[in-house]
């Protein structure tokens, strides 16, 4: 390819609304354009990148066992509403109405779909297990998109459903697809974690992320360096940090905290350690009649170390929250405790309320938390003695660096991630909503037990691009970059020499099957260099007279701090070496 039949258009500087790296880099090598938020249109240089993902996600997908077909982008609200996720899925589901005012949703994802396709084509037990593979636009109407395509709203993925007869059948498929994306991930060049995580509105009981790591990412992953235990911070358990309680050592009191409504100004105040301090934070659920209007409402207390935080999926599974909760309002906490907010405690509520301690709380002893009553909180509380013991006793909080790993082999460390595949052991729950069911060998209905795996296409890029660049641009993995090698003559349009030198090489390593592009532009050096630089070429052949003239051209990988001389008649072979490692 030759850099005037194809399309380049970079910028010096970023956007002021590209707020990380990956945004900033995409926006100035023109990988992308915005249309509107969070919806971009892919340049031709990003859109290689694409199909050079795609290419290697279809190929480990078929070398796995599953079969592409294409479901579509619009879809009907009725098998939506056999699942009951067009109510349950919320505004990020981009619902409208035809002309004829029926239904339809833009889809997100394709369970609903893939599910109706199973229930009428994989009738018998002969057909199973089956797994099928689409990549196809996706719609989420995230209500703050940002990030370029990180979190935009209109995004690529490969999703794909698998179908079994039995749950260790289904097992198997999920960890055909598991060793599947390891592949995938390892072939594009990306440093990653496969971590244990919640599977979130998809459902399921078995799931798997997959993390780029990078310092830049939204994600906090918790992994012992010790042992192969990694997990997603929502999902990692938090060991009790205390292993009995001790016995009361101090007398309850209510002391003065004036203005300190926090446990960090509590302790700084007392000069006593944060873990001595017990944070309340207050949730309400809600039980409403069949019109949906709300009956009774329940107050929740629940308590964390002061130096710990509240981790709301822990909390969401919980007996008596699992179906939907929200934060109490402040006119609910006022009428419960009779004060507001910072001053909070489990001690002598106003009304009922239920209490849920943490693992490490319930283990602790001579613990201040708040008195119910602005500017002050109580010292030396005691479980038994000052208090009822906790309605539930359970793992509701974040897990902090230097916790015990929960497999006994050392201690977690957390680093950050991108979440660029996912996947996740759905059992029936869709197969049961919507009657996917196949006849067994002897003539009975089962229900098929389902896996289902998502890899974000269009978020690969950004993900690579924050693990992979430096001050001067994007450096791509070579198995996704646009192109492998750039060869940049200097004086192209002037020199015949130069000219003739940079078109053999490049039909050269054209019929090598190499990805090479010519920029024969006739820009000046340093301009050209900093394109390709930004762009994130790997590998770049620098032809020039003076090196002409020695018999020489020069080398410089992406990452090299400097170029390396060659022959000219020896840069084919050692470029296509450096290529093919």
């Amino acid at each position: 390819m030759k850099a005037t039949q194809f399309f380049i258009s970079t910028l010096k500087e970023a956007p002021a609304d590209a707020e990380v790296v990956s945004h900033q880099l995409m926006m100035r090598a023109g990988f992308i354009k915005r249309l509107g938020a969070g919806i971009y249109s892919y340049m031709p240089m990003g859109l290689r990148v694409i199909r050079k993902v795609e290419s290697i996600i279809r190929e480990e997908m078929n070398r796995a066992g599953a079969v592409e077909l294409l479901m579509p982008v619009v879809q009907p609200a009725e098998l939506w509403q056999e699942t009951g996720r067009f109510q349950k899925y919320g505004p990020e589901l981009l619902r409208m109405k035809d002309r004829h005012d029926r239904d339809f949703i833009i889809q997100p994802t394709s369970e609903e779909v893939i599910t109706d396709i199973a229930r009428q084509e994989l009738r018998s037990y002969r057909a199973l297990p089956k797994n099928f593979y689409h990549i196809q636009t996706k719609f989420r109407d995230e209500r703050r998109p940002r990030f370029g395509v990180m979190r935009g709203r209109e995004f690529t993925m490969k999703d794909a459903y698998s179908f079994d007869r039995d749950v260790e059948s289904a097992g198997q498929s999920y960890e055909a697809m598991y060793a599947a994306y390891v592949r995938i991930f390892e072939r594009m060049g990306l440093t990653f974690r496969a971590v244990a995580a919640d599977t979130g509105a998809i459902g399921g009981d078995r799931s798997h992320e997959f993390q780029v790591i990078a310092d830049t990412g939204e994600d906090a992953i918790v992994y012992c360096p010790d042992s192969d235990y990694a997990a997603n911070i929502e999902l990692a358990e938090a060991l009790p940090l205390i292993s009995q309680r001790a016995a009361p050592t101090q007398p309850m009191k209510k002391t003065p905290t004036p203005g300190k409504s926090t446990c960090e100004d509590v302790a700084a105040l007392l000069g006593v350690p944060l873990a001595t301090t017990v944070k309340s934070l207050v949730l309400a659920t809600d039980e409403k009649n069949p019109a949906g209007d709300v009956v009774k409402t329940t107050v929740w207390l629940l308590l964390v170390r002061g130096d710990h935080a509240l981790n709301e999926v822990k909390a969401s599974k919980l007996p008596g929250l699992k179906d939907g909760f929200r934060f109490a309002t402040l006119g609910e906490i006022e009428d419960h405790f009779g004060c507001k907010a910072g001053y909070l405690g489990p001690i002598d509520p106003r009304k009922p309320i239920k209490v849920v301690a943490d693992r490490t709380v319930a283990a602790m002893s001579d613990f201040i938390c708040g008195a119910n009553e602005a500017d002050f909180h109580i010292t030396g509380v005691n479980w038994g003695r000052d208090l009822h013991e906790p309605d539930v006793v359970a793992d509701i909080r974040n897990v902090v660096e230097g916790d015990p790993s929960p497999d006994g082999r050392g201690m977690l460390a957390i680093q950050r991630g991108i979440e660029v595949g996912h996947v996740f052991f759905l059992g029936t729950k869709y197969s049961e909503a919507m009657n996917a069911a196949y006849l067994d060998e002897a003539g009975k209905p089962q229900l098929m037990q389902m896996g289902c795996y998502g890899i974000g296409v269009t978020r690969i890029l950004g993900a690579a691009i924050e693990q992979n660049h430096d001050q001067r641009g994007i450096i791509w993995p070579a198995s996704i970059a646009p192109f492998a090698v750039v060869i940049c003559p200097i004086g192209y349009d002037r020199s015949s020499e130069v000219k003739t030198a940079a078109d053999t090489l490049h039909d050269a390593l054209l019929a090598q099957g190499i990805d090479v592009m010519l920029d024969n532009r006739g820009e000046r050096p340093g301009a050209m260099f900093a394109d390709w630089e930004l762009i994130g070429i790997p590998h770049r052949v620098v032809i020039s007279d003076r090196g002409l003239k020695y018999g020489k051209v020069e080398y410089q990988g992406r990452r090299d701090a400097q170029a390396t001389p060659l022959a000219a008649d020896e840069v084919l072979a050692f470029v296509r070496a450096r290529v093919g490692a």
